[in-house]
């Protein structure tokens, strides 16, 4: 299983665009936002916080996103249609670690993503650091899971490679779009901002945990019975080959 992980890592490390996204993008757009002066201003709308704090669970989510849902699904669909898990099959290692393998090298490279993130958090912006760490890492941890089985589910249905990169990216730019990455929460519709904050990977949870407060137990639920559910249903219908 650790050969398998390994290689995998290596794999994901030779496709730059990936690597880019989901471990640097995040940073990037966070010192990019930063260099505004405006940004870095107590707003009254963000409770007297400024702009880059109250931004930084929509980079959280961003960096999943990239990994649950544009990585994992087309990785997946591409390894069945070139046959690879079929492959797999003929051997004493079950494809099925390789399907766990993908999962763990998200999970690496999410905290790999994340961690970056805060430390230019604290040390370029001096923004604190997750006042609830506990609620922060088993949040970050759910919501990397609900949208990795997601990614699977959608793997899992995709006939093709090409299905499973156009399936996935509309269930992306909804992930995206509730997690506020392209319209600031605060300039959203309530209902839609209380639709977003039990929706993987939880921002709302996310953003909670970092400014201090316990995350909210039926959130992190949701986003358990989303993994458990999606999950099962990729499992049950899932075709080697």
């Amino acid at each position: 299983m650790l050969k398998i992980v390994n290689t995998e890592w290596k794999l994901f490390l030779r496709e730059p665009s990936m690597v880019v996204f989901a471990i640097f993008f995040p940073t990037i757009l966070l010192l990019v936002l930063g260099a505004i002066p405006a940004l870095r201003t107590p707003d009254p709308n963000f409770d007297n916080l400024r702009f880059v704090d109250a931004y930084v669970g929509t980079l959280v989510v961003i960096a999943l996103a990239f990994l649950g849902l544009n990585k994992l699904p087309s990785t997946v669909a591409t390894y069945r249609e070139k046959g690879v898990l079929r492959r797999f099959s003929t051997t004493p290692v079950h494809p099925a670690r390789l399907l766990v393998a993908q999962v763990l090298v998200n999970v690496i490279a999410g905290v790999i993503s994340i961690v970056l993130l805060m430390v230019v958090c604290r040390v370029v912006f001096d923004i604190d650091l997750p006042h609830h760490p506990l609620g922060f890492l088993v949040t970050c941890l759910l919501g990397m899971l609900s949208l990795s089985a997601l990614g699977l589910l959608v793997a899992a249905w995709a006939p093709n490679a090409r299905a499973a990169g156009g399936w996935a990216t509309v269930v992306f730019m909804l992930v995206m779009f509730f997690g506020g990455a392209y319209l600031p929460r605060f300039l959203m519709p309530e209902f839609l901002v209380r639709v977003g904050e039990y929706l993987p990977p939880g921002v709302g949870a996310l953003q909670e945990a970092w400014l201090g407060a316990a995350p909210d137990p039926v959130q992190l639920g949701v986003l358990a019975l989303v993994t458990l559910a999606a999950g099962t249903v990729a499992a049950k219908s899932f075709r080697w080959e």
